[in-house]
């Protein structure tokens, strides 16, 4: 018995020390969402270039990269300390769109992302089947 209650005992102080260190985390991230928001009125304000076209669209994709983390680490305390894998594979999605919009210059790998792309479509179906769906 001694011996559970310690093993519980430490598994509650390491929970705890995860869920500060996602607030801490959580909290860096709405940070740099709020600097990210600066500077995306920076570039909506600047010119219509070209360029500057490419970087709002690279900053809304990051944008949307901040806020899916932010709501990972929400939807992990309202889930009962689980991060559920659909919001992985959200961030995936996304973080592979920034990629194609940042490095477009190869056809080839711009194919092989978007592969990449649709197998974690595939996953995120399967993820939200009734077999594998958790909530």
């Amino acid at each position: 018995m001694a011996g559970s209650a310690r093993s519980t005992m430490a598994a509650k102080a390491l929970q705890t020390i995860l869920n500060i260190g996602l607030l801490v985390l959580a909290t860096i991230l709405v940070v740099f969402l709020v600097k990210e928001t600066f500077h995306l009125a920076k570039v909506l304000l600047i010119s219509n270039e070209k360029e500057s076209s490419y970087q709002l669209i690279e900053g809304i994709v990051i944008y949307f990269l901040y806020f899916e983390f932010i709501a990972l680490i929400v939807k992990y305390f309202q889930s009962g300390y689980h991060f559920p894998l659909r919001y992985f594979i959200y961030i995936g999605i996304t973080a592979i769109i920034r990629l194609i919009v940042v490095d477009h210059k190869s056809p080839s790998d711009t194919l092989v992302y978007s592969a990449a792309i649709l197998l974690l479509v595939v996953a995120l179906y399967l993820a939200n089947s009734n077999r594998l769906k958790r909530e």
